[in-house]
């Protein structure tokens, strides 16, 4: 299946009761040749009436952590969620919506074939590295599989209701900086002063 098939058949989806609910799918955004993923737990109200993922306030601030290390959704990332439409009041998902999104990021993943992939809070964590993830304590640390490098910040939601943990995040984004420049090779330009 090539990226725009999979894209398609997302925005057709039926599987769970989230497509009686939702505004649009949200399937993600950014270079299908990226080696970053970003990887969130779901859309939001603002992402669900527009269709992108990470648009409201916490997306503003994202392409600010983003910027800060010379990314960006437009050129060198793809960025999207566990669940691709938005649960109603923004619950947490429930396992039968994960297990019917799930396949959608799998073949994301395949296609793409991130070297480095960021989950963005404690959910995607959970979901994506393992079940008893602490995104407080482990967050910045790196775990690899299968020739991927997986580590998990602090979703940016969640720095809006406690700014004093942003430098904490900060920090995360240095190290994938780090990582970045240490195992990708097409992200930034070689004549990019970073």
């Amino acid at each position: 299946m090539d990226f725009e098939t999979l894209r398609k058949n997302c925005l057709d989806c039926r599987k769970c009761g989230l497509c009686e609910t939702r505004t649009n799918v949200v399937f993600g955004t950014g270079n299908p040749h990226a080696e970053i993923m970003f990887i969130g737990e779901g859309p939001g109200q603002r992402e669900d009436e527009q269709g992108l993922p990470f648009v409201g306030r916490s997306g503003q601030l994202l392409d600010q952590y983003l910027s800060a290390i010379h990314l960006s959704r437009e050129k060198n990332i793809f960025i999207t969620n566990i669940v691709k439409c938005r649960p109603p009041q923004n619950r947490d998902p429930l396992p039968n919506e994960w297990d019917a999104c799930i396949p959608y990021l799998r073949e994301q993943f395949r296609l793409i074939q991130p070297k480095i992939v960021v989950c963005l809070g404690r959910i995607a964590a959970q979901r994506i590295i393992r079940p008893d993830f602490s995104v407080m304590k482990e967050h910045g640390t790196w775990t690899e599989k299968n020739g991927t490098f997986f580590t998990a910040t602090l979703h940016p939601a969640a720095l809006l209701r406690s700014p004093g943990n942003k430098p904490l995040a900060f920090a995360d984004f240095v190290s994938i900086r780090e990582k970045i420049q240490e195992i990708c090779a097409h992200t930034y330009p070689a004549d990019e002063e970073l």
